[in-house]
């Protein structure tokens, strides 16, 4: 299977569709259309099976909105962090909650850590 590198392009009510390794263009009506639009384009173009076609989308920019791409992997890196942060957080509060339910109720546990009882038995019993 290979992958195609897709620069995508607003112009009127279209999404172009670049593809430079074949140079190749062609269009979508919506952004959503645009990958299958583009291993069509490609299979066709190289004589290959759709399934055997994959893309890579890149948008930079749509009218006056620019530096898209690096915008979106910014957000995809602070949401790998932010992700990361939620499960050591889980884990400490699953660890915390065992440890208390060892010398006090659960429920006050739960008033401990802010959760409801039933929260408090998912983190002690996970």
């Amino acid at each position: 299977m290979k992958t195609y590198q897709v620069t995508v392009t607003r112009e009127g009510n279209w999404w172009m569709v670049h593809i430079p390794e074949i140079d190749g263009l062609t269009q979508a009506r919506r952004l959503g259309e645009a990958p299958l639009m583009a291993r069509e384009y490609i299979a066709a173009s190289v004589g290959a099976d759709l399934e055997d076609v994959e893309v890579d989308l890149r948008i930079d920019a749509v009218g006056e909105v620019t530096g898209i791409a690096g915008r979106l992997k910014a957000i995809e890196e602070q949401r790998a962090r932010a992700k990361e942060l939620v499960d050591r957080a889980a884990a400490e509060a699953s660890s915390l909650a065992k440890e208390l339910a060892e010398e006090i109720p659960l429920r006050d546990v739960g008033a401990v850590l802010g959760v409801s009882y039933q929260r408090v038995h998912q983190l002690v019993h996970s």
